[in-house]
Parts: C-alpha cells; sequence; structure tokens
C-alpha cells in the first residue's frame, strides 16, 4: 500500500462518514439478532450499501484533486493512474 504525504482535502468528511456507515451497519445486525423481517433488513442493507457508493465517490474525488494532482506536478502520474485503474477494476465489476 502506498503511504500518502500529502493532505487530502475530504479526509474528515470520509472519516465521519464512514463512521456512520459502521454504526448503521452494526444496526441491521441487531435486526437480524432480534428476527427482523427480512425486507426490513434488505431495505437497510441498501441504504448502507448506497452510503458506501456515496463515501466512495467521494474518495474518488479527492484522490483526483489530491494524489493524482501531486502526481502531476510531480511527473509521476503513471504510476499513480495505474494505481487507480487497478483499483477501479476492483471497485467496478
Amino acid at each position: 500500500m502506498n503511504e500518502h504525504n500529502h493532505e487530502h482535502k475530504y479526509r474528515k468528511q470520509v472519516v465521519n462518514r464512514l463512521a456512520r456507515i459502521e454504526g448503521h451497519v452494526r444496526s441491521i445486525k441487531e435486526m437480524a439478532k432480534e428476527g427482523r423481517d427480512c425486507p426490513d433488513l434488505l431495505l437497510q442493507i441498501a441504504a448502507a450499501r448506497k452510503a458506501l457508493d456515496s463515501v466512495s465517490k467521494v474518495i474518488f474525488s479527492d484522490h483526483i484533486e489530491s494524489c493524482l494532482i501531486e502526481a502531476v506536478h510531480h511527473g509521476e502520474e503513471e504510476p499513480v493512474l495505474a494505481d487507480l485503474k487497478k483499483a477501479l477494476d476492483h471497485f467496478i465489476r
């Protein structure tokens, strides 16, 4: 994994969103333990997936606006683009 030594504009926003998603997933787990109806669980899982997609967009924007721009300024865009393509291949299936 690459370590970043530059600031990410949306880091705090990403961390906050992930914390909310974590809480949401925890509550879905509790719903399952309590034996809640399957449609209720599926609805909440769909909401959690949407939240993950949303935070993924923020991370993608952050990467473009910080990592990629920084790499271009230092003439290192090739490995950053290769890493991005690899990540997108895993993310979008």
